[in-house]
């Protein structure tokens, strides 16, 4: 458990997440009043790494449940292992066999069937999908519900219900709580709005894309041996690309990718022979990467040698 805001920070700085005050105290919050936490914001503002820097900072099981549209409750919580009820079912014939044979009818073996039925209708043959194994995790664990807004209207709806509760209904088996209630993460990206239900049961944070400064220190503090000064530039070319407004801007992850390569490759500066060779792996759209290359030297601040 965080002790306050500020432990939250520096926790999360040592392991390479440099957080915003902001950020700190959502997270603080969110933790002490056991509340699902909605992350908001552009693509590569570090929404995701906010979740799984959480998880490992206090040594939580990380459990991520991707959403896209068509995403149904089935998927997000669990399934039925038939295939491992067919094996049971052929191996335990001759149990069954024993147990059939002498009734006398076929209502008589069909009840003495059903009275059996709890056997193969159990948690042993239920595959757990990430929501039902963050419920059911004895130790803490942080589920990570991303990118929500992909997900339909109804799964909004779903979800409102299991965190409200931290608690899922199964037909066949019955009301599963909660272990232990997990710490959630909820991420969107704006692509449609939330509902107003489901943002009131959680705390929300606008999580912006981290200044020049604030990058500089992350790819810092995730790319050991690079140069402060090829560090520097590395944080103002990502941003100024991202102010061309380009169709897919770089994330930060992106931006610490590239500056390992540049280590790996010893590069001492972003010449322009470098930038060509390795920006393929800042710039992954090709029209994006048309504009940058033919736009280096405003892009670097200087003329590109």
């Amino acid at each position: 458990m965080f002790r306050d805001a500020a432990d939250v920070k520096s926790r999360f700085e040592a392991l390479g997440y440099i957080t915003p005050d902001g950020a700190a105290a959502a997270v603080f919050m969110a933790d002490r009043l056991e509340k699902p936490l909605l992350v908001e914001g552009p693509v590569g503002a570090g929404k995701t790494e906010l979740a799984r820097t959480w998880a490992a900072t206090a040594g939580m099981e990380f459990i991520r449940l991707q959403c896209y549209e068509g995403l149904d409750e089935a998927k997000a919580l669990y399934e039925w292992e038939y295939a491992k009820q067919l094996l049971y079912t052929q191996i335990l014939k001759d149990k069954l066999a024993q147990t059939l044979g002498d009734a006398s009818t076929l209502r008589e073996a069909a009840a003495r069937l059903a009275g059996e039925e709890d056997l193969f209708f159990s948690m042993d043959f239920i595959a757990p999908r990430p929501v039902l194994r963050a419920l059911m995790s004895e130790k803490p664990a942080l589920l990570l519900v991303d990118e929500v807004d992909r997900a339909d209207a109804e799964f909004e709806a779903f979800l409102l219900e299991v965190l409200s509760d931290f608690a899922i209904s199964i037909p066949e088996i019955g009301t599963v709580k909660a272990v232990r209630v997990p710490r959630v993460v909820l991420t969107s990206n704006a692509s449609r709005e939330i509902s107003d239900a489901l943002r009131r049961r959680c705390l929300h944070l606008d999580l912006a894309v981290p200044s020049r400064e604030d990058e500089a220190r992350i790819v810092a503090s995730r790319v050991p041996g690079i140069a402060a000064a090829l560090c520097a530039k590395v944080a103002a070319f990502a941003e100024n690309v991202r102010r061309m407004n380009v169709a897919r801007p770089p994330s930060v992850s992106e931006t610490i990718d590239w500056a390992r390569a540049l280590v790996v490759l010893a590069a001492p500066d972003l010449d322009r022979e470098t930038v060509r060779r390795t920006l393929g792996l800042l710039v992954k759209n090709a029209d994006d990467a048309a504009r940058v290359l033919a736009d280096l030297d405003k892009l670097s601040g200087k003329p590109v040698s």
